[in-house]
């Protein structure tokens, strides 16, 4: 059996954001697979650090310094400085996680959690599909 749900989650811009436990709720099979796919390109999807908020923190520099917003090298910046960065984040990342379902349960290893990652400076609203098959 296939079920499929859409999540959107509205974002206060760039940051990451725990999405675990909205993806965990809708887990109804006690084994299977959950594939998350967001529609968008320039936000990502990431399995990350769930207990140290530095790890976050030491994440968004890397990428900073990385993919500096308003680098000249950039021509595409219709929406503003952050709007390339923002697409190479997501290339750089994944717009897609697929997490095995054991026991009823997302079977993420201990320290590990589902993150929306908003690559913008402004608030977004970013769409997912999950599905979920056993």
């Amino acid at each position: 059996m296939i079920t499929q749900h859409t999540l959107k989650i509205s974002t206060p811009g760039r940051s990451l954001i725990n999405i675990t436990s909205q993806i965990a709720n809708l887990i109804s099979t006690p084994i299977g697979l959950c594939n998350i796919f967001l529609h968008h390109t320039s936000a990502s999807l990431i399995l990350n650090e769930n207990a140290d908020i530095s790890v976050q923190t030491d994440l968004e520099s890397f990428m900073q310094r990385l993919i500096p917003d308003g680098d000249s090298l950039f021509t595409h910046i219709a929406e503003g400085p952050d709007d390339m960065p923002s697409h190479i984040r997501t290339i750089l990342t994944q717009n897609s996680l697929t997490i095995p379902i054991t026991q009823g349960k997302l079977n993420l290893g201990t320290w590990q959690g589902i993150y929306l990652w908003e690559h913008r400076i402004n608030p977004h609203e970013r769409k997912m599909t999950v599905t979920i098959q056993n």
